[in-house]
């Protein structure tokens, strides 16, 4: 489902490890997940772990950031990989769940600035969730078909390459013709406070 989504996968394999331990997290690593046995214990309350880290094949290890203050880049495009897992599961939809997460994320803290959250918080929940709502958000103003068909594009044109915030938004604002994308990523990237979808 991800390689139509976002383009080949772009290693030659993909394993996984399962430890006997119980992990709080997956971890990832070119072409390779470590997950705990609580990740793969057979009821699929970790579903969307096991598409987090599937996702970072592309956007974390084909395509990384090039700088960390642009880790949303990673972190936001993986979590929202959730969203579409979910959805193709026959869970909720993308909108729901960013409707979801956009309300849990209205009763934290409005002080975290996603395009560059620091050391400390670069692993931010906020991180993540704003990321993936920030893309949603440029789903809903290109229309899935557009917005697809510029993923699988961004992943091509930059497969095993350094990306950046700036690289993004210049190529899909080009690959688009939309002059909508900047102001987009800036309401949800580079401003404290929390924008309405």
């Amino acid at each position: 489902m991800f390689s139509t989504t976002f383009g080949p996968y772009p290693f030659p394999g993909y394993s996984v490890v399962v430890t006997d331990d119980v992990l709080e997290i997956p971890l990832e690593a070119h072409g390779l997940a470590v997950f705990g046995r609580n990740h793969v214990d057979g009821n699929h309350g970790s579903d969307r772990l096991i598409a987090h880290e599937l996702a970072h094949q592309w956007f974390g290890n084909s395509l990384t950031s090039a700088a960390w203050r642009d880790i949303w880049l990673q972190e936001g495009f993986a979590c929202y990989a959730e969203w579409i897992w979910g959805e193709h599961a026959g869970g909720r939809t993308a909108e729901q769940s960013a409707m979801y997460h956009r309300g849990r994320l209205e009763a934290q803290p409005q002080d975290l600035l996603v395009g560059d959250p620091g050391p400390h918080n670069m692993f931010d929940d906020r991180v993540y969730k704003r990321g993936a709502l920030a893309l949603h958000a440029v789903r809903r103003s290109l229309g899935d078909e557009v917005f697809f068909d510029t993923l699988r594009a961004w992943t091509r044109a930059n497969r095993h390459g350094l990306v950046s915030t700036d690289a993004f938004v210049e190529f899909v604002s080009i690959h688009t013709g939309s002059g909508e994308i900047r102001r987009i990523i800036d309401r949800w990237i580079y401003r404290t406070a929390l924008p309405k979808l």
